[in-house]
């Protein structure tokens, strides 16, 4: 694909070399010569200093040759306007929009739900803009799916009720696993599942190091392991890992900004049942006390008048006293989710010292998993990664569906349907297995609503909707079932 790109901060830079490593052409504008210079020693590709909401300059270097434009500048109206101006002229050109606002991003999807019949026809999308990305919102969404589960650590989820999920879970010293090679692990349970990757210490260099594994891979005690099986499973997944795992009752809520607010939102008001009552048995909703801390007086006071249900309140999470007062060190759950992401895993690092039993952080990216870990944390948000995430899955075209990084992003598990051109229609999986470079791991035929996991001797067909793991960036892997 041809993607032009407007705007060069991390999240630019990010996105530019994931593309890259896909093989894609990419050009990148920015209205600072500095900032473009800074590219150009990075990466290989085009780069201009020009001013990327006037369509002059974009005309001038291409945007009638691109594929698809993502305006991920600073300002949210220059992301607006800078898409409006190119769906005027270029209306085919798929167009990608970062927006920090949020009222900008709930007006804009309520009005395209609202009016969705008439966005089924020829009409043009709110503001010429595709799809709208809302940082906060995709980590929120990240940070809610942990709760759910427990904080278990990080999910992703497949089907339309989240059917299957991956898991990452960590395997306890002498648990049922702890020693065993893959390919025996089918003596230990009944339960289908599929071992998605490993995660296992280097001795040399005391680092995680990320493999695709192999039926003679052998686990061990300390490792993290990607499992991908049926919901109802997940419970007897942990107890062959050696994991305990209690109803989160009490949580701490550390930083009530946008992401907090969106978190709150899903934990309190919306009283989702608990995915872990339901896997162990429960009928009950879990009864869950919720305290919010924030620095911030204006946001403490919206935030009771928000949440009257919660305990708000204004003070430094940092303050002995108040961890004292409010008895923190008792909660099952802290939620760090301040903008501060140094903060967040200092905090969590120090709570899980005086007693608290678990606790997920908000990171700027994915380099900060292995360090939180490091330091007890159970579940990190790389906040820009689940960004990126999102702006990639919309650029792989019609036949990719989504994309999820794992394993510090390290892998990709790419959503696809297998092209009718592909060399791999008609063949059973046993006959184009490749160990190290991908995995199939789930199939959903034409006409069926359900997921099943494959087996060797299970064929493709065109058609068949894919859910495929690889090293990031491999396009050669996606190209081979998508086109």
């Amino acid at each position: 694909m041809n993607i032009m790109i407007i705007g060069a901060g991390f999240t630019g830079l990010q996105l530019a070399k994931r593309l890259l490593n896909e093989k894609n052409t990419v050009t990148i504008i920015d209205n600072n010569e500095e900032t473009i210079e800074n590219v150009k020693g990075q990466l290989d590709c085009d780069a201009f200093a020009v001013d990327g909401n006037n369509l002059e300059n974009l005309e001038e270097h291409g945007i009638e040759k691109q594929d698809a434009l993502v305006a991920v500048t600073n300002n949210d109206e220059v992301n607006m306007i800078t898409c409006s101006l190119v769906d005027a002229v270029y209306p085919n050109i798929v167009k990608i929009a970062r927006v920090r606002n949020y009222a900008y991003y709930v007006n804009t999807n309520d009005a395209a739900k609202h009016h969705a019949d008439t966005f089924k026809g020829n009409h043009r999308p709110l503001y010429g803009i595709d799809y709208m990305v809302h940082p906060d919102v995709e980590a929120a969404e990240a940070i809610v799916k942990a709760v759910e589960h427990g904080a278990i650590s990080d999910i992703v989820d497949f089907g339309e009720n989240g059917e299957y999920e991956v898991t990452a879970l960590q395997v306890e010293k002498d648990s049922k696993l702890d020693g065993t090679a893959l390919k025996e692990i089918r003596n230990l349970t009944d339960k289908k599942f599929i071992v998605v990757y490993q995660e296992t210490r280097d001795p040399e260099t005391d680092n995680m190091v990320s493999a695709l594994p192999s039926g003679d891979t052998i686990l061990h005690a300390g490792d993290r392991i990607g499992i991908i099986t049926a919901k109802e499973n997940i419970a007897d997944m942990l107890g062959l890992c050696g994991i305990e795992v209690d109803v989160i009752k009490k949580i701490c809520l550390c930083g009530i900004g946008r992401v907090g607010t969106i978190v709150a939102e899903r934990i309190i008001e919306r009283e989702k049942k608990s995915v872990l009552t339901r896997l162990f048995g429960g009928t009950k909703k879990t009864t869950q006390s919720i305290t919010i801390i924030d620095t911030d007086l204006e946001l403490c006071e919206a935030a009771k008048e928000k949440f009257p249900t919660a305990n708000v309140v204004h003070a430094d999470i940092t303050d002995d006293s108040i961890i004292e007062e409010e008895r923190l060190d008792k909660c099952n759950l802290l939620i760090c989710a301040t903008h501060n992401h140094e903060l967040n895993m200092v905090i969590s690092a120090y709570l899980e010292s005086l007693g608290v039993e678990k606790s997920i952080v908000l990171v700027n990216q994915a380099q900060y998993g292995n360090i939180a870990r490091k330091l007890g944390i159970e579940v990190a948000i790389p906040m820009r990664d689940t960004l990126v995430d999102s702006i990639i899955s919309h650029l792989h075209g019609k036949s990719v569906t989504g994309i999820h990084t794992v394993s510090n992003g390290e892998f990709e598990i790419i959503e696809c349907d297998l092209s009718p051109n592909s060399k791999f229609a008609g063949k059973a999986l046993k006959d184009i297995a490749n160990p190290g470079q991908y995995l199939v791991l789930l199939i959903k035929k034409p006409g069926s609503k359900n997921y099943e996991l494959p087996q060797g001797n299970t064929v493709l067909t065109a058609g068949d909707h894919l859910v495929i793991i690889e090293k990031t960036g491999d396009k050669k892997v996606l190209e081979k079932f998508s086109k």
